[in-house]
């Protein structure tokens, strides 16, 4: 089951969506695995604050990646196909506002095919 979040991003309402599909559009998309980069980039935050920002660029663009691919997943037809042309509609895009609302929605997806796994163990158990 998907779940969808409205975040507002440099003062719009931007929709995003995490569900099973997002690893393999993340995949297909950037060659890249979605659980290492999330992991890589929640410590990279962790370690750093807004006001002496110490991310590298490849935190950031991973960062961008993956709110393109939530958004694309959850908006696909006004969200254009390319990153760089949605990221054009914004002034401002704060890592640090945005990346913990799409750790908490990445988080209840996950939370949520793990109940479904028990529930089909459950039923199968009989």
């Amino acid at each position: 089951m998907a779940i969808k979040k409205t975040i507002t991003v440099d003062g719009i309402e931007v929709p995003f969506k995490a569900s099973a599909a997002v690893p393999r559009l993340y995949r297909i998309k950037f060659r890249r695995d979605i659980y290492k980069d999330f992991a890589a980039l929640q410590t990279s935050v962790q370690e750093g604050d807004e006001e002496g920002s110490n991310l590298d660029i490849e935190s950031l663009e991973v960062f961008e990646n993956i709110a393109y691919i939530m958004a694309k997943h959850a908006d696909p037809e006004n969200v254009p196909d390319n990153p760089d042309e949605w990221l054009e509609a914004f002034n401002t895009f704060s890592i640090y506002e945005v990346l913990p609302q799409l750790i908490e929605l990445w988080g209840l997806n996950v939370e949520t095919q793990a109940e479904s796994k028990k529930n089909i163990a459950k039923l199968t158990a009989r």
